[in-house]
């Protein structure tokens, strides 16, 4: 029996972002049985603290899993999972600095994926980003295997500290949902849309994710655009939905959680907007390519290798107009992209090759 214990997310049942859900697939159906999991959850953030979830233990910590308390968090975690474990899965690189007195105490495989580049992101400031790197190189330095999301993150790995890091992507095939045609008619009507006749879009609302390059495209062009995100977050979301939200062809909509809702609105796009363009495999984009929608994506490498370079990209808000007008494009070579590459079933073996 191998004994793992998951470090750096918010805990399960999932509720919150990309790190949530791999555990939350990885730890369930498609767990082989000599493994032992242990996740480590927070709880500020858990409205509820069961003991286990699908057959994984689960442990708190009396901290929050995000913005500056992750790095105490983290580390908290670490602290607890020195004895017992034969190895110890860290998602992202907030607490990784602790990593050298761990290994001092524990014989615990270590495996961190670092995510994206997080010292790169814009929303981050200066002081952040510094401690962010010192984060990452100590991550690379300390632990047994990296794990990069993405081909542009492993060629980064490879390039500035090298070193090999495993290229492990995320799954997407759990976006699939069993929705009536009567229901699914029903949510589009609440939301006064057609089949076909709209694009959407479903993300974060941040500078990075270029939310207002695709609000612009949209608002020359006419075409109608569901927008789904925490209008509400920051500055730059708020003046967003100020200046767009009366747009009668763009609906902005508040995040949705409702699976059946969220399945509804995308796989009846004609289009997927992708706007992201820092970090590695975002979750978002290969939930997006099981629905077989064709997918206009941010033209950055991470966006190219995850769709191996099946989606059509855009950079400038003019670019993104011309495609959305076209009506020949279609997503079924990217669909067959996320079947081979993106099941979560592949992905829950290639992390336990690992330990």
């Amino acid at each position: 029996m191998k004994r793992v214990a998951i470090i750096g997310t918010q805990g399960v049942p999932a509720n919150y972002g990309g790190f949530e859900t791999l555990v939350e697939n990885i730890i369930g159906e498609h767990c082989s049985d000599d493994i032992e999991y242990t996740v480590y959850c927070s709880s500020k953030d858990m409205p509820e603290r069961l003991d286990s979830h699908k057959g994984a233990k689960l442990k708190y910590i009396s901290w929050r899993a995000n913005g500056v308390q992750s790095i105490l968090y983290d580390i908290a975690a670490m602290i607890r999972s020195i004895r017992g474990y034969d190895t110890i899965l860290v998602l992202g690189v907030s607490g990784c600095t602790f990593l050298p007195i761990f290994k001092l105490f524990s014989r615990a495989k270590v495996i961190v994926n670092i995510d994206g580049l997080e010292h790169r992101r814009d929303k981050w400031t200066r002081a952040v980003r510094k401690f962010l790197l010192l984060s990452e190189v100590v991550a690379v330095k300390c632990a047994h295997t990296i794990i990069a999301d993405n081909k542009g993150i492993a060629d980064y790995v490879g390039w500035r500290y090298k070193k090999e890091a495993k290229l492990i992507a995320y799954g997407g095939d759990h976006a699939l949902c069993n929705v009536a045609n009567d229901k699914q008619q029903e949510i589009l009507a609440h939301y006064g849309l057609e089949k076909g006749n709209y694009s959407i879009s479903v993300c974060r609302i941040e500078p990075e994710n270029n939310c207002h390059i695709t609000l612009d495209a949209f608002a020359n062009s006419g075409k109608q655009l569901v927008f789904v995100g925490n209008w509400r977050r920051n500055e730059y979301s708020r003046q967003l939905k100020d200046k767009y939200g009366k747009c009668p062809n763009i609906k902005l909509i508040d995040s949705i959680y409702d699976l059946d809702i969220l399945y509804t609105l995308r796989s009846n796009a004609q289009y997927y907007i992708h706007g992201h363009s820092a970090g590695g495999t975002n979750p978002s984009l290969v939930e997006a390519m099981f629905l077989g929608r064709p997918v206009l994506a941010y033209d950055v490498v991470y966006n190219r290798e995850t769709t191996h370079h099946k989606a059509h990209f855009w950079q400038h808000s003019e670019e993104l107009q011309r495609l959305v007008e076209r009506n020949d494009l279609t997503g079924d070579e990217i669909k067959k992209v996320a079947q081979e590459c993106y099941t979560w079933e592949k992905i829950a073996k290639q992390y336990e090759e690992l330990y």
